[in-house]
């Protein structure tokens, strides 16, 4: 059921012309970990395969433990950070900052966190907004690609009118998509761009249905193995989609590597399970207030 040599497929990042892991790491993994678990599980990741790890400064102490968790690695990984930040000033404080966390001198990719309104789309690209302190960044040689994060289909497309971003990092879940269609308007407009999209929430279910048990995981996440294989290669077959970013929770984050050394593309008949899978749950995207 593999791809035959047992290792994480590596794909192109859109327009970037990278070479990234279809799993990447996302930052809430090490977040509250000793720096020696943090570093023992950013190895681990990356003698399995991964080369991609996001984080972001909103992640508790991620940045903390990531950035020594990458020493002697760092040229040979793609890191990826944001900020929730919507102005020049915050944003340019929050690169600097989260530069000085990571150990580093330069992001392979920084993205504007979490757009989900039409003022936050007007806010990072108006006078004084987020974009000016990241375009600067840019030009010094900061930052190497640009992106966002979005759990808004509206937000992601206004901003993908503003500006040629070289990622967007959406939900591309199966019960959303299957049920309410989200992401695919996206999806679509990304083609022509050769825009690459990151996907999460691969492995969510649905709403946690009384008391969170998962410390790392505001929702319910798929956790039986075979279940979490189809949703993967679900998320990764969707066009454009380069990479998954994985639960938080370590343990789901380290299936979801093995399991990436599974990876081929979802065939129609699967999809029927998925829809059995997905017809009595609650979707997430899009959000309910």
């Amino acid at each position: 059921m593999g791809t035959g040599n047992g290792t994480i497929p590596r794909r192109k990042l859109g327009k970037t012309g990278i070479e990234v892991s279809a799993i990447a790491m996302g930052g809430i993994v090490v977040m509250n970990l000793t720096q020696s678990e943090a570093d023992r599980i950013v190895r681990w990741a990356y003698e399995n395969g991964v080369n991609y790890f996001d984080v972001a400064p909103t992640y508790g102490n991620a940045e903390e433990r990531l950035g020594p968790a990458l020493k002697g690695l760092r040229d040979k990984v793609f890191l990826a950070c944001k900020t929730e930040k919507r102005d020049r000033q915050g944003a340019a404080e929050a690169i600097r900052q989260s530069l000085k966390r990571l150990q580093t001198d330069h992001f392979d990719l920084y993205q504007l966190h979490a757009i989900r309104t039409k003022e936050d789309v007007e806010q990072v690209f108006g006078l004084n907004g987020a974009m000016e302190a990241i375009l600067e960044a840019k030009e010094q040689g900061l930052i190497r690609f640009l992106g966002f994060s979005a759990h808004s289909e509206e937000a992601a497309l206004m901003a993908l009118d503003r500006y040629q971003f070289d990622t967007v990092m959406l939900p591309v879940n199966f019960v959303s998509m299957l049920k309410n269609g989200f992401g695919q308007k996206v999806l679509e407009k990304v083609k022509a761009m050769g825009t690459a999209v990151i996907a999460i929430k691969a492995m969510a279910k649905t709403y946690w249905n009384g008391e969170r048990k998962l410390e790392k995981c505001w929702y319910e996440p798929i956790t039986e193995r075979e279940q979490a294989l189809l949703t993967l290669r679900f998320t990764l077959s969707q066009q454009n989609v380069v990479v998954a970013v994985p639960p938080g929770d370590e343990r789901l984050f380290q299936m979801a590597v093995e399991l990436g050394k599974n990876y081929r593309p979802i065939e129609k008949d699967e999809l029927s399970t998925l829809k059995e899978i997905a017809d009595p749950l609650t979707p997430l995207f899009p959000l309910r207030d």
